[in-house]
């Protein structure tokens, strides 16, 4: 068997890659530019054009669903008088 420099030498590494891991991944300024970069590429700037089309499609729908709904209320008043 190794001995107990080699036991002592595997312990020190056990110990030193996560520290040294945890030492290289948590420092302020790459953390920052990867968050940062991760950031922007799933939640874009606004496009105030793209926003514009939304509410429009909303307000058209919302309309849309209002015609129906008041459709469906005289149909069901029409058969209410009958």
């Amino acid at each position: 068997m190794g001995g107990w420099a080699l036991e002592i030498g595997k312990m020190v590494m056990y110990i030193t890659f996560p520290v040294a891991m945890f030492h290289y991944f948590n420092q302020p300024a790459y953390f920052e530019k990867w968050v940062t970069q991760k950031k922007r590429e799933i939640y874009p700037p606004d496009d105030d054009a793209a926003e514009a089309e939304i509410k429009n499609t909303i307000k058209f729908m919302r309309q849309k669903r209002d015609i129906e709904m008041m459709q469906a209320l005289d149909e069901f008043e029409n058969k209410q008088k009958s």
